[in-house]
């Protein structure tokens, strides 16, 4: 594994562990955006509770996704990148074609989740076998 691609995996473990995080620190307080703002109605309808109540329920998850993806990349990358195609199927249904541009913009980031996963998968053997770089900086 080069230099360059052990400095790639470590600039994609901190953005997907650091952007969920504060993204589902934001659902709590509604500092950003008024996140019900963004919820498909047909998800609102079929969720009990309120849109904000279920906005707690994502920044929990979110949370969790950034906190999985800094402990165990492996993991938490398909995690963040199947949670990021389900904000995608969201954002693409409701209130077409408001969201669009947003959509794919995490469409994008699901598939920058997608290179960590792959080069997440390539630091543990890297690792064992003594060919990565000791430092990636």
């Amino acid at each position: 594994m080069s230099t360059a691609a052990h400095q790639v995996f470590w600039i994609l473990r901190i953005g997907f562990a650091v952007a969920p995080i504060l993204a589902g620190i934001d659902k709590f307080f509604n500092w950003s955006v008024q996140w019900p703002n963004y919820l498909a109605g047909w998800i609102n309808d079929i969720m009990p509770g309120t849109g904000q109540e279920f906005m707690y329920v994502i920044g929990g998850v979110e949370i969790l996704a950034g906190l999985a993806v800094l402990f165990a990349p492996r993991v938490g990358a398909l995690f963040v990148a199947a949670w990021l195609a389900a904000i995608t199927v969201n954002l693409l249904t409701a209130n077409p074609p408001e969201f669009y541009d947003i959509a794919l913009r995490d469409f994008g980031l699901m598939l920058g989740a997608l290179a960590l996963w792959r080069l997440a998968l390539a630091v543990a053997p890297a690792r064992r076998d003594r060919t990565l770089p000791s430092r990636p900086w």
